[in-house]
């Protein structure tokens, strides 16, 4: 029998730090396969609800559901290990250790004969620098680095964190290019926080827009790629 479609589901979910709430009553779902985006100004609250599903942020009110598992109490590393991938704005590779080293830490048990092999077909430019050490890849390098290792552990949802940042813009469009053909492929779900608003409704079948905590707009990506309006009010800038 096919394994079941997997779901992350928020329902109402109000998150934050410290008792104060940077999301209020959020509810959304993504299924494997499908993609998500995330987009508004700075501080509006992105960034809080990848780590509120990963449990990095303190649950104030709602659920959160993950393969019809209720997990709003669940650990990081329960998260992780139910099929929640997580790459963080930070990156966090391991610079002391090579590129394929790195990829070896996120097996979470599988065969490396069996995991690597899609992986470096993903990322072929990891493949040729597979025996560098961190230190010696470029910043894009680096991003696809942490991209790879989390998608070693076979995630069934990926939350990708600003995944664009600080890259030159070719090195963009080729991660942006493995990131489709992983979701593609893989049949990964992806949620996407990223400031560049044309690569998130280019990739993202439905997109929130968050405004101070709250959503603004949840739909599709489609239809919000001709409301210039809101897009202007929420996020402050024209779409490319």
């Amino acid at each position: 029998m096919p394994k079941p479609t997997i779901e992350l589901r928020f329902d109402d979910v109000t998150a934050g730090y410290g008792g104060l709430p940077v999301l209020e009553h959020l509810s959304f779902s993504v299924r494997e396969g499908e993609r998500l985006g995330l987009i508004g100004r700075n501080g509006a609250g992105k960034t809080t609800t990848l780590a509120t599903a990963m449990g990095l942020a303190d649950l104030m009110k709602g659920r959160i559901h993950f393969g019809g598992d209720d997990i709003s109490s669940a650990s990081t590393y329960a998260r992780s290990r139910a099929g929640l991938g997580y790459v963080p704005q930070s990156r966090d590779i391991f610079p002391s250790l090579t590129v394929e080293e790195n990829l070896l830490s996120g097996l979470q048990g599988r065969s490396a004969s069996v995991a690597l092999p899609p992986i470096y077909a993903l990322f072929p430019r990891l493949k040729e620098r597979r025996r560098n050490g961190g230190t010696q890849l470029s910043g894009g390098e680096q991003q696809m680095l942490s991209v790879a290792r989390a998608l070693v552990g076979q995630p069934r949802i990926l939350l990708l964190d600003e995944p664009l940042e600080g890259l030159a813009p070719m090195v963009r469009e080729e991660l942006m290019d493995a990131i489709v053909r992983m979701s593609d492929q893989l049949g990964v779900g992806c949620i996407i926080v990223e400031q560049h608003v044309d690569v998130v409704l280019e990739f993202s079948n439905n997109v929130i827009v968050l405004e101070r905590g709250l959503a603004a707009y949840s739909g599709s990506a489609a239809v919000l790629s001709g409301e210039e309006a809101l897009l202007n009010r929420t996020i402050g800038i024209q779409k490319c």
